[in-house]
C-alpha cells in the first residue's frame, strides 16, 4: 500500500467514524471520486475538531490554517490529510475559497454563541455547510459552476437540520443558533433552552425553522438531475437521509434535549427505495 493509498484509507476511516449518513451516500460514487470526498470530509472534520476539541481554540484554528497555507504553497506535509488533499487538488479543479470560508465559520463559533436573525443564522450555515457543497462541486459535477446556488441552498438546509437536531447539545456548550427574533415571536427564552426546558411554543418555533429547511431542500432538489449519473444518486441519498432527520425528531416528539434524532437503518431502507 503506497503513501497516498494509506492516506486515503485514513480519511475513509475518519468519515466512517464521523458520519454514517455521508459515508453511506458517497460510497456510491466511483472510487476516485469517493476517495476525494473522504479527503474533503476529513479536512472539515479536523478543522471542526480544532475548535470544538481544543482548550485553546483560537490557537488551534490558526495552527490548522497555517498548515493549510503551507499545503497550498506546495510545502510537503507528511500527514495523511494533506497527502490525500494534494492528490485531490491535482486531479480536480479545486478552489481554495470555500476551505477558507469554512474556517471563518469556525471562527464564528469561537467568537459568537447567539444569532439575532434568520439571515445571520443562514450566513453561519453558509460558512459551515454550504462551503462543503462548494468544495465537493468540482468532484460531483465538474465544469458546472451554474450549480453553485443549489449547492449553497442544500448546505443551508442541511445545517438548519443540524441546528434543529442539536438544540440541546449546543445549549450544553452555551450556544444557541436559533434566531433570537424568532425565539421572541414564539416566547422561547434563551435561559429555558440552556436549562433544557424550553418555554413558550418551542414546537412552533422548531417547525417554523424546519419549514424553512424543507423549502431549501425543495429549492435545491430540481438541480440534482443536472449532475452526472455517477454522482446524482449519491447526492439524492445524502439529501434524503439528512432531511429524514427532521422526521426522526418529530417522531421523538421534538425532544431534542435528551434524545438524538437519527434515521434508523429500516427508515433508511424505506427512504432509499423511493429514489
Amino acid at each position: 500500500m503506497n503513501t497516498v493509498t494509506q492516506a486515503y484509507a485514513t480519511c475513509e476511516e475518519t468519515i466512517q467514524n464521523g458520519s454514517k449518513t455521508f459515508y453511506k451516500a458517497f460510497s456510491l460514487l466511483p472510487k476516485q471520486d469517493r476517495l476525494a470526498v473522504y479527503a474533503i470530509y476529513t479536512f472539515c472534520r479536523f478543522l471542526d475538531d480544532a475548535v470544538d476539541e481544543s482548550d485553546t481554540p483560537k490557537k488551534s484554528l490558526e495552527a490548522f490554517l497555517e498548515e493549510f497555507r503551507l499545503f497550498r504553497s506546495g510545502y510537503p506535509i507528511k500527514k495523511p490529510l494533506w497527502i490525500a488533499l494534494t492528490d485531490v487538488f491535482e486531479r480536480y479543479e479545486m478552489d481554495e475559497t470555500p476551505f477558507l470560508e469554512l474556517a471563518e465559520g469556525m471562527r464564528w463559533d469561537i467568537e459568537k454563541n447567539r444569532y439575532q436573525s434568520l439571515e445571520e443564522t443562514e450566513q453561519y450555515s453558509y460558512y459551515v455547510a454550504s462551503t462543503v457543497g462548494l468544495m465537493l462541486l468540482p468532484i460531483l459535477a465538474p465544469g458546472q459552476p451554474e450549480l453553485r446556488q443549489s449547492a449553497i441552498e442544500l448546505g443551508i438546509a442541511m445545517q438548519l437540520t443540524n441546528i434543529l437536531r442539536d438544540v440541546g447539545e449546543d445549549a450544553k456548550r452555551g450556544r444557541i443558533y436559533l434566531p433570537k427574533e424568532w425565539m421572541d415571536e414564539y416566547d422561547v427564552t434563551p435561559h429555558s433552552l440552556l436549562a433544557g426546558t424550553p418555554s413558550g411554543d418551542f414546537v412552533g418555533l422548531w417547525e417554523a425553522l424546519a419549514l424553512r429547511a424543507e423549502h431549501l431542500y425543495d429549492a435545491a432538489s430540481p438541480s440534482f438531475e443536472r449532475y452526472p449519473k455517477e454522482s446524482r444518486r449519491a447526492l439524492k441519498v445524502a439529501a434524503l437521509l439528512y432531511r429524514g432527520i427532521l422526521d426522526a425528531a418529530r417522531d421523538n416528539q421534538y425532544d431534542v434535549f435528551t434524545k438524538r434524532a437519527y434515521v434508523s437503518r429500516w427508515q433508511k431502507m424505506k427512504l432509499l427505495a423511493t429514489i
